[in-house]
This record gives C-alpha cells, structure tokens and sequence, in this order.
C-alpha cells in the first residue's frame, strides 16, 4: 500500500470516470487506477498499476488551474459568464501540452466553481498527513469552493482513525462516495468485492460521525436471480443501520471486458432481467425502515431516472412507480424497456406521449424484440453506456 509514484511531474492529469452527480466539479487526481481492482463487475483500470501521485505534483496541477482561471476570468463578461470566441483566442494562444488543463478549468469556470472531486478510485488510501496538505492547498487557492468530494472504500475507512477523519472534514472534506454494492456477504463475496457487511456498516457509522455527508451505492442484480432476494434484504438492513445522506441505485451491467462476464458466457452466473431487477429494488424499498436520506437514481444504466426522493417523505411515491411498471402489459414493458435504453424515454410519463411511443415501437420493430429475447437486447444496449 502507498506505492508513491516519484516519476518527473509530466504535466496535468485527470483520471477516467467520477460519479455522475460531481459532473460540474473540477476532477483533482490525487492517486491514479485503484489499489483493490478484484471487483468481478467493474471494467474500469483492470491492468492498469496503482500508484499515488506526489503531493507536489497535485498542487502543480492546482496551480495551473488557478492560472487559467485567472485569464479567464480576464476576457469574461462577468461570473460563469464567457464570449466562445475569446475562450476560442486563448485557447490557440497556449502551448498544446495545456489542452487538457485548460479544457478543465473552462468547464469549471462555466460551472461555477463550487466543488470538486478528488480522484481516482480511493483518494483516501493516501496518508491523512498527505491528503491534508492537499486540501489545505486547495481551499487557500479556491476559497469559495462549496463541497469537495471522494471516492473511498468501506475497508479503507475502517482502517483510518477516527481523529483523522475528522481533520479531513475540518479541512474540507464533506462528502464521502462509497461502493457499497450490497449488504450481503455472500454476494460481495461472490463478486470479489473484498469487504464484508460489517465492515460496510461500521465505514458509514465512521463517515457520518465525522459529520461528512456519506453517499452509499446500492447495485440491484449484482447477486444475480439465486441471491436477488438476500442481495435486497441485506443490502436494506445494512441501509437502515447506517442512514447515509444518499443512497444512489446503479443497476447492474456487465461489459464484455468484466471479468464477470466469463461467468455469465459460462452459465455460472444468472444475470437478472429489468423485471427482476425492478422486482429486487422493490423489494429493497419495501424493508428499508426509518430513513432519512435521499434516494437518487442518476445513472443512465437505471430504468427509471424519475424514481428519487426522501426516504422519508417519497418512499410510498417511489415505491408505486415501481408496481406501475410491473403491473402493467408485457408489450408496454418491453417497449419502456427499449424506449428507455435507446433514450427515447427517460420515464414512464414518456408513455404517454404518442411521438415517443411510436419510435419506441419502430425501433422494438427493428430491433426483432419479443418476450423471448427482451432481456439478451436490453444487455446489450446497457454495455453502451458503460
């Protein structure tokens, strides 16, 4: 652990993937690839080697954001606010090793600045020592920044000591994302996900002691059709004990570079359908109990991105969408289906809407859907937004 990466500093860098709610943030990488990379369903940094990145070479890369920004602060017409063509000029005035940079600092100039995200898979895997100079630096460099975030794992947290958790959120960090996938052993064993429930549990305790905002993912499918029931219950029960701020629903999908597509090709592993997945995240709603956080369901992987609310104030509302899908016809779920993975819907209101139903229909048609093969079409169609 801790493989510091001492090669020359070679210029700004950003790693390959952030959660889809830090899409206005700037990406600040602090490590790069990730330190466990066993997990059977993830297709990200499989043999890539991890290493941290020197403390000197991420305040590098800060200080050449800083730089840009101020230039463009410059030409702007006020905050947030930017002519194309001027950006366009100082754009063709830099050498081409700062396009990556510049890129960077533009979209968090038009953002607004107020968060960032520190990268790549486990940021906190770096000493506390480290990993505080960094913020230090950050904050004193970008003052109004409103949230700074990370990726971190459940194993990783159990291991930092309560006090240093605590320097982390005085000096800035106030939102944790954690891939709990799931809350039952046997599942997370199952995927090499190299944590237990336990430890899971105790992880969300320590982060929200800490008084940080904890973001907990849920992966419905992830125990495939024998452990949906267990992948549910577990995985609510792991929920009710810790009450993270957020719960975000990542739905399984399994690219051909997976390694856990090998088990499916080889029939080890049954993959669940959208039906059993609906079947599963109902389930999972229906046993979560005295939750105050907020359900969020911002993946394109997700069958229906308008299911998200309080746990408190929307379960009953969440959990209707989900029996209106399962209640209604075979061939309206199938056209939802398709209509959804093509992107012609976003959820079910779009039902209602006779455009949207006709070229869902017309591409049900191209695509030869029927009952039979709904689920081997769907599978497909999900491996492009992976």
């Amino acid at each position: 652990m801790n493989p510091v990466n001492n090669d020359t500093y070679h210029g700004f860098e950003q790693g390959p993937i952030r959660p889809p709610s830090e899409a206005r943030s700037l990406l600040v990488r602090v490590t790069r690839n990730c330190h466990w990379n066993r997990c059977a369903f993830c297709p990200v940094y499989k043999g890539a080697r991890f290493s941290i990145r020197p403390v000197e070479h991420v305040l590098a890369d800060l200080d050449t954001i800083a730089a840009h920004l101020e230039k463009l602060s410059m030409i702007s017409a006020g905050p947030g606010l930017l002519m194309e063509e001027d950006a366009r000029e100082l754009f063709r005035s830099l050498p081409r090793a700062e396009s990556l940079s510049f890129h960077a600092a533009l979209s968090w100039f038009l953002a607004g600045q107020e968060s960032i995200f520190l990268q790549d898979a486990d940021c906190l895997v770096v000493r506390p020592p480290r990993l505080l100079r960094i913020l230090n630096y950050l904050k004193g460099l970008f003052p109004s920044v409103q949230r700074i975030t990370a990726y971190s794992r459940s194993d990783t947290i159990d291991r930092i000591a309560a006090e240093d958790l605590n320097s982390l959120k005085e000096a800035g960090l106030n939102r944790i994302h954690i891939g709990m996938e799931s809350g039952s052993d046997r599942v997370l064993e199952l995927v090499r996900k190299g944590v237990t429930k336990e430890i899971h549990i105790r992880a969300g305790l320590k982060v929200k002691g800490a008084g940080i905002e904890l973001s907990e993912y849920y992966m419905p499918g992830l125990g495939g059709i024998d452990l949906s029931r267990e992948n549910a219950l577990e995985t609510a029960d792991a929920v009710n004990r810790i009450d993270p701020d957020f719960v975000r629903l990542r739905t399984l999908a399994i690219p051909d570079r997976a390694p856990m597509a090998g088990e499916v090709a080889a029939g080890r592993f049954r993959k669940c359908g959208d039906i059993g997945a609906v079947e599963e995240i109902l389930l999972f709603l229906e046993n979560l109990e005295n939750c105050n956080g907020y359900l969020a369901s911002d993946h394109s992987l997700n069958l229906f991105q308008e299911m998200e609310g309080s746990l408190a104030a929307d379960l009953e509302r969440m959990k209707a969408l989900l029996r209106r899908f399962l209640a209604m016809a075979p061939e309206m779920r199938q056209l939802y289906q398709v209509g959804r993975r093509t992107g012609i819907f976003r959820g079910l209101a779009d039902l209602d809407d006779p455009g949207k139903l006709a070229s869902a229909r017309e591409t049900a048609a191209e695509l030869g859907v029927t009952e039979e093969n709904i689920d081997e079409i769907v599978d497909e169609l999900m491996k492009r937004f992976i």
